[in-house]
């Protein structure tokens, strides 16, 4: 007598393709050129990031309110919640990665933030990603 037990398969990403925003073509094919993979992931995750609420159409509420908090003080509680915000907007647009950690650096010098941000990607076995970048208030 033989049980049949179904075991649910984890979900295994395929390969990963986004258009680049410069919106530059192939010299060769004339199709625009494409971010694959890691790229295009981090490139998504720092366009979540730097998307006001309202700027991206018939979405109003993606994007994060990163850009408003880079008016306030810079200290380490302006830090903290850029912090959460990262956390929050990646959790809640980018479903292909996991979050786990970033940290957000005040550059008292030069009147930004560095931002680094780590985070696994979905279904597909390799090291936790990290993407670095500073924040500038630009008005």
């Amino acid at each position: 007598r033989y049980v049949s037990i179904r075991v649910p398969l984890e979900r295994v990403s395929q390969k990963f393709k986004d258009i680049s925003m410069s919106f530059q073509s192939n010299p060769l094919t004339f199709d625009l050129i494409a971010l694959k993979d890691a790229n295009a992931i981090a490139r998504s995750v720092r366009n979540i990031i730097t998307t006001r609420p309202g700027e991206k159409l018939f979405n109003p509420n993606f994007g994060t309110k990163i850009t408003d908090s880079l008016f306030e003080l810079l200290d380490e509680t302006t830090a903290d919640e850029i912090k959460e915000q990262i956390k929050l907007s990646i959790n809640r647009f980018e479903p292909r990665v996991r979050y786990i950690n970033s940290i957000v650096e005040p550059k008292y010098d030069e009147n930004a933030f560095n931002v680094k941000i780590v985070y696994q990607i979905v279904g597909i076995d390799i090291p936790p990603q990290q993407l670095e970048f500073i924040l500038l208030p630009t008005r």
